[in-house]
């Protein structure tokens, strides 16, 4: 797994519009397990990646659907397994209906923190080439 991370301005969300192809490159080439991206459809270019930006999106539902969204048909045990790893799991595990808990609208019952951490979850569940 490979992980684009860095300091504001850096260069990460352009690096991204490049290897997702918002942009076209203007020059050079970017490969990813040797073959030139401009060589892929955009569907399989951008099935392999799993993203979690700054701003979350969450869906009014339960924990528990929220990070099955990465990878439908997911295991109860592949879905713990994914909150362990991104270090949620702790923290579903001290709400009263745990899993099971319900996300209002805005999902504004939890954290800004905790809404990362359960994308983050749900981007492992993917288990993506590059993250």
């Amino acid at each position: 797994m490979v992980a684009i991370v860095g300091p504001t301005g850096a260069g990460k969300t352009t690096l991204i519009n490049l290897l997702m192809r918002f942009y076209e490159i203007q020059g050079g080439t970017i490969k990813i397990d040797g073959v030139d991206i401009r060589d892929m459809k955009r569907e399989d270019l951008r099935s392999i990646f799993g993203m979690v930006l700054q701003d979350t999106w969450l869906f009014n539902g339960r924990i528990y659907d929220n990070i099955e969204y990465g990878r439908f048909g997911a295991t109860k045990e592949e879905i713990i397994d994914a909150a362990k790893i991104a270090n949620v799991h702790h923290f579903i595990k001290t709400l009263p209906d745990g899993y099971n808990m319900f996300l209002n609208e805005e999902a504004s019952n939890i954290s800004q923190g905790e809404k990362q951490l359960l994308t983050i979850a749900r981007a492992i569940l993917k288990d993506p080439a590059i993250l």
